[in-house]
């Protein structure tokens, strides 16, 4: 049985998942490649439980951990109106292609609606066409104010 839950990082059981997940994430090509080293577990879960505006669910079939979502609410300006941004979606390889992203996707949609939300946004590598395939079959779309400006670019400076 699927289940959806709100992660709450004071408990041990979904820091543990969270972690899990979240390295099944970084692991993979299209997450980097590489796990996040065990010193930065704490620093992870501390600095997250002391972010305000987030939204991190877990998917679980029965008990075991199968995806994730860490979204962080933001602000539309020219909408005035809050939006949620998923920061980090996946899925576990074993439980691809069985409508796990489409049920985690309608419960963002769900808690953005909530929330009074007036979009969700997200990034994806140009090189992940599955993802995007599942983004745009649930109505995602290239973010365009004007054809003869284009499509705006996700960027990012590290400091």
């Amino acid at each position: 049985m699927i289940t959806i839950l709100k992660t709450d990082l004071k408990l041990p059981k979904h820091q543990a998942d969270f972690l899990q997940l979240l390295n099944v994430y970084a692991t993979d090509i299209m997450g980097g490649g590489a796990a996040i080293g065990n010193h930065l577990h704490q620093q992870l879960i501390e600095g997250l439980q002391n972010t305000p505006h987030k939204l991190i669910l877990l998917v679980y079939d029965d008990e075991n951990p199968i995806a994730i979502a860490n979204c962080f609410y933001g602000f539309s300006t020219f909408k005035a109106k809050p939006l949620l941004n998923i920061h980090d979606f996946a899925v576990a390889p074993e439980a691809r292609g069985k409508g796990v992203a489409k049920l985690l996707l309608e419960r963002i949609a769900e808690e953005a609606k909530t929330a009074g939300c007036c979009k969700i946004t997200l990034e994806v590598l140009e090189g992940n066409k599955r993802a995007q395939k599942v983004y745009f079959d649930f109505g995602f779309e290239n973010y365009e104010l004007d054809p003869i400006a284009g499509k705006a670019l996700f960027l990012e400076k590290l400091i």
